[in-house]
């Protein structure tokens, strides 16, 4: 009973026995109460009763004295025949109050249900009065009593064939919504050994259907994943070997005495070490803001006060570099609620990456302005651009546009990575737009305090 296709069928064919036998149990009453309502009735009108009461109200005008027509010698003979006991009678005027019934009370009015049921009086075609026919007990004429139960036995023997067309249809409508899931279990399975290549079939109600696109989804997803897990195993072991190598190589060297033990020597390892170190800090870093776990001393910040000062410190080395380096700062711009540091990170890396990219004689702009109930920073230079075949991966990890550069003159590739997840914490955005040989801009959005 675990099995979810036992469970609908077995609730299928219960439902379907269920309102089968309610339909049945009523449909055998109705047919019981009208049948005999119908005997009653055409015995009465055999008996030639309502004729003998339409003369009665035609010849007096009211149903005064009219009792005594719904006596049983009223009745003429032949009703009652059969064994058949005789019906309860009751007379009533146009308007539904009863005038004429010796075996209840005068003055009751029929209701609806009564009054479509009684037998109409009619007197030059027109409606005078009602005759209100009850069958007496439960006795029948054999014949009436052996169609009965003739009719009892084709309406159940209905319902059961109804009831079973029904609960085979039932299965068949189970398994068929079962069949869905069942695929769907087959690819989930699949997956969970390692198959990354296993897809659901797409079948089945919307819902299913919905559930199978979104696992299809969620499986290319974990493919990209999974090359992306890969490709930056391969990334952070190819650029740990560099500095590794430099710093074994120096080491091999001096012990072999083809380097001596001078401080120069000792400050090329150093400045590899050092280059190791700034790696593996981007690396924690980017690892803490990926999970959440990377704290954000958030505050009122002007970004216009940060911006000149990081423009400041770089425009010294902008110089040396010859290039010229601009801000233009837009006045009352409002306060965003930032950590000061990370903000001041994702600068220095905007403007540090705008430097490298730009050559001597070019120009660098840092800009902010107030946009869309918050402050957008940008950083544009004149430098080489970037390929539009790039532009989807700027911000991937160990991405580089210009694949001739190494870590030591590109950086590790982590710097726009960081720099993206950073912005996300503080509900921001960030971007860029480039043309080849035409520059780059940089940009990022902070929502106002």
């Amino acid at each position: 009973m675990n099995r979810l296709v036992i469970q609908l069928s077995v609730a299928f064919a219960a439902l379907i026995l269920v309102v089968t036998s309610i339909l049945a149990i009523a449909i055998d009453r109705l047919a019981d109460s009208s049948f005999r309502r119908y005997l009653v009735q055409n015995q009465i009108a055999e008996s030639g009763l309502s004729d003998r009461l339409a003369i009665w109200y035609a010849q007096h005008g009211s149903w005064d004295g009219a009792e005594r027509l719904l006596s049983v010698g009223g009745m003429g003979g032949g009703y009652g025949q059969g064994g058949a006991q005789r019906p309860l009678l009751a007379l009533a005027d146009t308007t539904g109050r009863v005038v004429a019934d010796p075996y209840s009370i005068v003055g009751e009015s029929l209701n609806a249900t009564e009054r479509r049921a009684a037998l109409p009086i009619l007197v030059d075609r027109q409606v005078v009065g009602y005759l209100v026919v009850q069958a007496a007990g439960n006795r029948l004429p054999r014949a009436a009593d052996l169609f009965l139960q003739r009719l009892r036995e084709l309406i159940w023997i209905t319902g059961g064939i109804v009831a079973l067309t029904g609960a085979v249809i039932g299965i068949a409508i189970a398994r068929q919504l079962i069949r869905p899931l069942q695929h769907l279990a087959q690819a989930v399975d699949k997956l969970r050994h390692g198959h990354l290549t296993a897809r659901a079939v797409v079948e089945g109600p919307i819902e299913i259907r919905r559930v199978a696109e979104v696992f299809n989804a969620m499986a290319s997803e974990l493919v990209v994943a999974n090359q992306q897990r890969r490709q930056m195993i391969a990334d952070i072991a190819h650029e740990l070997r560099t500095p590794l190598t430099v710093i074994q190589g120096n080491l091999r060297a001096i012990l072999d005495d083809v380097y001596p033990l001078s401080r120069e020597e000792v400050g090329k390892i150093y400045e590899a070490t050092v280059g190791l170190r700034r790696l593996v800090d981007d690396l924690r870093e980017l690892s803490l803001a990926d999970t959440g776990q990377l704290t954000l001393h958030c505050q009122p910040l002007d970004l216009n006060q940060l911006l000149a000062r990081e423009a400041t410190l770089f425009r010294e080395l902008a110089k040396v570099q010859g290039v010229d380096l601009q801000v233009a700062l837009v006045p009352e711009i409002p306060l965003v609620m930032a950590d000061d540091e990370r903000i001041a990170q994702v600068v220095r890396n905007l403007l540090s990456n705008a430097l490298r990219y730009t050559p001597a004689g070019g120009h660098i702009t840092v800009t902010s302005t107030a946009h869309e109930q918050g402050v957008l920073v940008s950083v544009t230079d004149t430098g080489s651009g970037i390929a539009p075949e790039d532009m989807p991966h700027v911000f991937e990890r160990f991405y580089r546009a210009d694949h001739s550069r190494s870590r030591a003159k590109g950086g590790s590739g982590l710097g726009l990575a960081i720099a993206e997840r950073l912005i996300s914490l503080h509900g921001g955005q960030i971007g860029v737009e480039s043309e080849v040989d035409r520059g780059s801009r940089f940009w990022f959005w902070l929502p106002a305090a």
